[in-house]
């Protein structure tokens, strides 16, 4: 089969691989949608966001989607044809996070396209209770859309408490962001999308966001505030980057709260201006606990939410080196294979 690998320095390599046999708990998947996300880019440069030096030997892609072709002897909740989207973590299946469904907070995971073989390819064997069992009227687009994309920022934007009564900003108008405009407007948030790029701040608009604003802009904070009439009530950082986490904390009113999901390496906060003295709740939100998955297919549905919407681009796995580069070069939003 074919499959994608990036072994570092923007290389992209297409390889004739075997085809991988389940085990007795695992069944093969055959891919039909697998997307691209921006940590895709710490493997395309050669420095892992996850998994360090153990990342960049195996089969990309963590957002994959796809029909069930073949289950192990131990498979009992699945079956053949059944129409699937997988997530992510690989754990251990027995520590407490595991049975508790969080996956990736297991002290032996391993991540599917980093430290184990994933998506980007014809097919995929994975674990029983990696399988998120998609509707009948989702398109395999959509399902690989809705884990780490909207899955992440919907997780986000209910720890959030999002309603009808927040007021959201959210930074960072990339496929993350993007998604997040997306959720906010579902939980019944009125939205404010910030990115320099103009051309995001339109699509976020599109999307449904109430207010758009470029971050840089000397009267951004004013008109923050004066939309919102004491700050925002919750907001949301998909960029990681730093100016933006803090004037995300600047304009956050009075116990609002705060999720960082954008990756970075390190950030300088004010605690006391920005948390201590607005008692102001900040905490970090990476990815979904797979027990939540059947809430964010409830929203998607009730909100009438269509991810396709986020999907700007697709490719064929023989396109891989040229997505990969335009999605670097940010002449994509997201982007997705389709097999």
């Amino acid at each position: 089969m074919k499959a994608v690998f990036l072994p570092g320095n923007k290389r992209v390599e297409i390889r004739a691989v075997e085809v991988p046999k389940p085990r007795q708990d695992e069944v093969l998947v055959q891919v039909k949608a697998s997307c691209i996300c921006r940590s895709d880019l710490s493997l395309y440069y050669g420095n892992a966001v996850v998994g360090g030096d153990a990342a960049g030997r195996c089969i990309t892609g963590h957002e994959p989607a796809g029909i069930i072709v073949e289950v192990g002897s131990a498979v009992r909740q699945f079956k053949k044809d059944d129409r699937v989207a997988i997530h992510l973590a690989v754990g251990c299946g027995v520590c407490a996070y595991c049975r508790a469904g969080h996956f990736h907070l297991c002290a032996e995971w391993t991540c599917l396209g980093f430290t184990a073989d994933g998506g980007n390819a014809e097919y995929i064997a994975v674990p029983e209770r990696n399988l998120l069992r998609l509707p009948d009227c989702m398109s395999y687009l959509a399902g690989a859309i809705s884990t780490d994309a909207f899955g992440t920022l919907c997780s986000a934007a209910r720890k959030l408490g999002v309603n009808g009564l927040s007021t959201v900003g959210i930074w960072g108008l990339g496929p993350m962001g993007s998604a997040g405009v997306l959720a906010a407007k579902a939980l019944g948030g009125k939205v404010i999308a910030l990115d320099p790029i103009a051309e995001r701040r339109e699509f976020a608009a599109s999307l449904g966001a109430d207010l758009v604003l470029d971050p840089t802009s000397p009267t951004a904070r004013e008109e923050i505030m004066d939309f919102g009439g004491r700050g925002v009530t919750a907001a949301l950082d998909c960029s990681g980057n730093g100016a933006a986490q803090n004037m995300a904390l600047d304009v956050a009113a009075p116990f609002a709260k705060v999720a960082f999901v954008g990756e970075s390496r390190e950030t300088t906060i004010k605690t006391s201006d920005q948390l201590i003295r607005k008692q102001v709740s900040l905490m970090g939100s990476w990815y979904f606990g797979v027990s939540e998955y059947d809430d964010i297919l409830h929203i998607v549905e009730t909100g009438k939410i269509d991810l396709e919407k986020l999907a700007t681009h697709t490719f064929s796995l023989d396109e891989a080196e040229t997505a990969f580069r335009l999605f670097d070069e940010r002449k994509t939003e997201k982007a997705v294979f389709l097999m």
